[in-house]
């Protein structure tokens, strides 16, 4: 069997957009049991970690670097669902923050073996844990180091 076309193109952005779209079905895939797909599961681990003190939708966007109308999507699901709910800062009336329920606890305990399942098969296909940490970390300043959008911003601006 031959292997399928690759894409010839330089762009960067778009050989990232690919590996997460293909990352996410993957992880998807072995989730499915568990009832969450794992922008779910990421939300609402997030939520926990954060349970303390719940950050606003846009909050928890910048967090998570996701566009604030697809969080608000996706959020709208969990809470339909009771995983999530939305409320009243004390302090801040205008604050709304989110916050995880008791069954959203659960089903992030009840995803998690399959998330770790799912971490440890790319793991294992990765291979070295050194280099698989070096990409974590390259993604991860991609994704939050604000210096990236300032040498963009700069970048347009000399055109």
């Amino acid at each position: 069997m031959s292997m399928p076309p690759r894409s010839a193109s330089p762009c960067i952005a778009a050989a990232m957009r690919a590996a997460s779209r293909r990352l996410t079905l993957l992880y998807d895939e072995v989730m499915a049991p568990s009832g969450l797909r794992v922008t779910q599961f990421n939300i609402l681990s997030e939520l926990q970690r954060r349970a303390s003190e719940p950050p606003t939708v846009s909050e928890l966007a910048e967090i998570l670097t996701i566009e604030r109308s697809a969080l608000g999507q996706t959020l709208g699901t969990l809470e339909s669902e009771g995983l999530v709910t939305f409320g009243r800062d004390k302090r801040d009336a205008r604050r709304r923050p989110v916050r995880i329920t008791q069954a959203g606890r659960k089903a992030v305990a009840r995803g998690r073996p399959y998330w770790e399942q799912a971490h440890a098969q790319f793991t294992r296909f990765f291979g070295d844990a050194a280099a698989l940490s070096e990409l974590r970390s390259t993604l991860r300043d991609i994704a939050e180091n604000p210096a990236l959008s300032d040498a963009f911003r700069a970048g347009a601006a000399s055109h």
